[in-house]
């Protein structure tokens, strides 16, 4: 089963806009014009924070993201201690996420949270931070470093901040991450089993079934341990498997290809609660009975 790299998502974006809005809005309009020059490397010291931030607004409306986010840089460096400079390390996070540089927005996100984990604004700059390495989340073939950490930081905006409207995104996000972690597990299990390491891949399948068990490979993980047991003769603990898979999956492909490859041994479905499969589903009782 193949697994696809999770892309930007456009409803990420609507919410940044409309955290981007209320921000702005706290802003006093001033001539776009007035925003860049021949010179705007050459800022005066102490200039006034709101002008500055105006100007990375107006750097950010109009795309000019790396002008922007020199203007915010700018106010958090002139005035750090302000709200205006608590507003510009936020608006520095989003506009580097928004550009694409997830590694300053991720830097930048994880500022503002450490110093200021009580605003308002603290969970959707964690969000950022979680987005950024989401969005970084590489093939299944490849090292899974990034997809681990968008989970880390998805799951502790949950725990923070249980309550805020990035919650629930933060949630669906870090279930779609775990689900490309399992399906690496399952890429190298499949890897060792072709190759009859059947040990190396019970040992990758294991870990989908004891910590992937709400993704979408758990089924295919549970018949891959009866192939693999039953290729070195460990029959108890196929068995377990196939009974656990029907219980589960009782109308899943994989849970009739499993009682097939049993039922061509002359044997059936059979839980062992004392397994280690048992205990890793250790809510389940019924023992899985013949597909119809």
């Amino acid at each position: 089963m193949s697994v696809r790299t999770p892309s930007s998502l456009s409803a990420a974006r609507g919410r940044g806009l409309a955290r981007f809005a209320l921000l702005a809005a706290v802003a006093l309009p001033i001539a776009a014009c007035s925003m860049f020059n021949s010179k705007e490397d050459e800022l005066a010291p102490d200039e006034p924070a709101d002008k500055l931030y105006n100007e990375g607004l107006t750097g950010l409306n109009s795309g000019d993201y790396d002008a922007a986010k020199k203007k915010f840089t700018e106010v958090d460096r002139q005035h750090p201690y302000t709200d205006w400079g608590r507003k510009a390390v936020l608006m520095t996070t989003y506009t580097s996420y928004r550009s694409g540089k997830y590694d300053d927005a991720i830097t930048n996100g994880k500022r503002y949270v450490q110093l200021h984990p009580t605003s308002p604004d603290a969970a959707y700059a964690q969000y950022l931070v979680g987005m950024s390495y989401y969005n970084q989340v590489p093939d299944v073939s490849r090292d899974q470093e990034r997809t681990t950490r968008a989970i880390a930081a998805f799951d502790e905006l949950v725990r923070r901040w249980p309550t805020s409207e990035y919650a629930e995104p933060a949630k669906r996000r870090a279930s779609v991450a775990r689900d490309q972690l399992a399906g690496k597990e399952m890429q190298v299990g499949r890897y060792y089993l072709a190759r009859k390491d059947y040990t190396g891949a019970i040992n990758r399948f294991r870990v989908v079934v004891s910590q992937y068990q709400q993704t979408r490979h758990v089924e295919e993980a549970l018949h891959r341990l009866v192939e693999a047991y039953m290729s070195l003769g460990i029959v108890g603990e196929a068995q377990t498997a196939a009974a656990i898979l029907g219980h589960n999956y009782p109308d899943s492909a994989w849970y009739q290809s499993s009682f097939q490859l049993l039922n061509q041994s002359g044997q059936q479905p059979q839980e062992n609660k004392d397994s280690w499969i048992s205990r890793a589903f250790s809510g389940n009782k019924t023992v899985a009975q013949n597909p119809a």
